[in-house]
């Protein structure tokens, strides 16, 4: 199923095999953002290299 990324608006592939870090920024975006589902592996990526670099709190 086709998507629309809601921060870089490029379409991605929803079921697509996610890496670790996109896996990680699934959960961030659940737990975090509510918005789940939403964005796209690349932009899942950086969120999650973007938490791990300024918000400590969530590197435990």
């Amino acid at each position: 199923m086709k998507k629309i990324c809601g921060i870089c608006s490029r379409s991605f592939d929803a079921a697509a095999e996610r890496s670790e870090d996109a896996k990680a920024g699934e959960w961030l975006a659940e737990e975090v953002w509510q918005d789940a589902g939403t964005l796209c592996p690349t932009c899942l990526e950086i969120r999650t290299k973007l938490v791990m670099m300024y918000c400590h709190e969530y590197n435990t």
